[in-house]
């Protein structure tokens, strides 16, 4: 995949850019790809955050389910378009001249992953948000299932309804005309 080439005057947003882009793929089974020729990560095949650098700029955008009203009374972040503003996706955008707030959009970044991600890969970073943990997770076998104590599957096989005989049900009009004879 070919990328549009960066015009020089952006060329000094292309540090942030990769930055972004090295926070963010640090995080478990994250994947990039480029949509639209756009650079996008992913987790488990679902987008956390898109980055967009051409000559209008730098700019981001990304799931923020629990920061998204304090992002947007920032003047460089507006609601995501087709929709997902309602969703609680925010876009950044940075000119030429900007600098963008590493801290912030890094933390954002992060919100976003455990957003998007499954509950199993989140547990992997801990609870606290930053930066991803580095190290692997520890793998887990699976055991053999519990059984269930005796009272339980007692208490489990008293509950069920005996099933209707049907065949009794067929005889009885047999009966009717045996007795009428």
């Amino acid at each position: 995949m070919t990328m549009t080439p960066v015009p020089p005057e952006m060329k000094r947003l292309e540090p942030f850019e990769l930055a972004l882009r090295e926070a963010g793929m640090g995080y478990p089974e994250v994947t990039e790809d480029f949509p639209w020729g756009h650079r996008t990560l992913k987790v488990k095949g679902k987008a956390f955050v898109f980055l967009s650098l051409t000559g209008e700029g730098l700019s981001m955008s990304m799931k923020l389910p629990q920061s998204n009203g304090a992002a947007l009374m920032l003047p460089f972040v507006q609601p995501t378009g087709y929709g997902l503003g309602k969703s609680g996706w925010v876009s950044a955008s940075f000119g030429a001249r900007d600098t963008p707030p590493l801290d912030m959009l890094r933390k954002w970044l992060d919100e976003s992953y455990r957003a998007v991600a499954p509950k199993k890969l989140v547990a992997q970073l801990g609870g606290a948000a930053g930066a991803p943990k580095t190290e692997a997770a520890p793998t887990r076998t699976r055991s053999a299932p519990a059984r269930k104590s005796a009272p339980a599957a007692a208490k489990k096989t008293a509950t069920k309804k005996a099933p209707v005989k049907k065949a009794a049900a067929k005889t009885a009009p047999a009966r009717k005309r045996a007795q009428r004879a």
